[in-house]
């Protein structure tokens, strides 16, 4: 599948929801590409670099999106809202002539469908907490608290750890595996 790939400072999983504010000729060239075309675009997360930078370097796991909405702001920029379909991996990419990244892109197998253990039950309260935040309820995102998978995206989406912890935790394709190390990183937190 051949997309347009838009390197961020943030990353989405399926599933979960992401805002984005558009102002650069390239992404709204693509936006309108994508709408037409009723087709998505991947969001990868950035090793280097900035966001507007046309040469930024990015991770090649990502995660393909669709566009839910779009709205003027009041700023005078275009916002979306972009809902994660799928993990995927950037086999090949390339920069379009105005700067826009394009990549061949696979779909990464769905992660195993499992329950959140009980040992792992006070991470489904803290996304609870999480979800009780203005920002994220603005998101309207439906969450299922007992599913191990969504409640590891949205934590890995949501938490405040550094972009490489968040990008292994992407890469993650077992959710328990992805749990567990979340549960590790809060209790870094809790202690330091």
């Amino acid at each position: 599948m051949n997309v347009p790939l838009f390197p961020l400072n943030s990353i989405v999983l399926p599933k979960g929801r992401i805002p984005l504010q558009l102002f650069e000729p390239r992404y709204i060239d693509m936006l309108t590409s994508c709408l037409k075309e009723d087709r998505g675009f991947v969001v990868v997360l950035l090793r280097d670099g900035r966001e507007t930078d046309a040469a930024a370097a990015f991770y090649d796991i990502g995660t393909y999106v669709r566009i839910i909405d779009f709205q003027q702001l009041d700023n005078g920029l275009l916002g979306i809202t972009a809902e994660g379909v799928a993990k995927v991996t950037v086999v090949r990419s390339w920069q379009q002539e105005d700067g826009l990244n394009i990549g061949d892109v696979e779909m990464l197998l769905d992660e195993a469908d499992s329950d959140v253990p009980e040992c792992f039950g006070e991470l489904p309260s803290v996304l609870k907490a999480l979800f009780r935040h203005p920002v994220v309820r603005d998101l309207d995102m439906d969450v299922d608290f007992g599913d191990a998978r969504e409640v590891g995206w949205r934590l890995t989406e949501l938490l405040p750890f550094d972009k490489q912890e968040k990008q292994r935790l992407v890469e993650l394709q077992d959710p328990l595996e992805r749990l567990s190390r979340l549960q590790e990183l809060l209790e870094a937190l809790e202690e330091g």
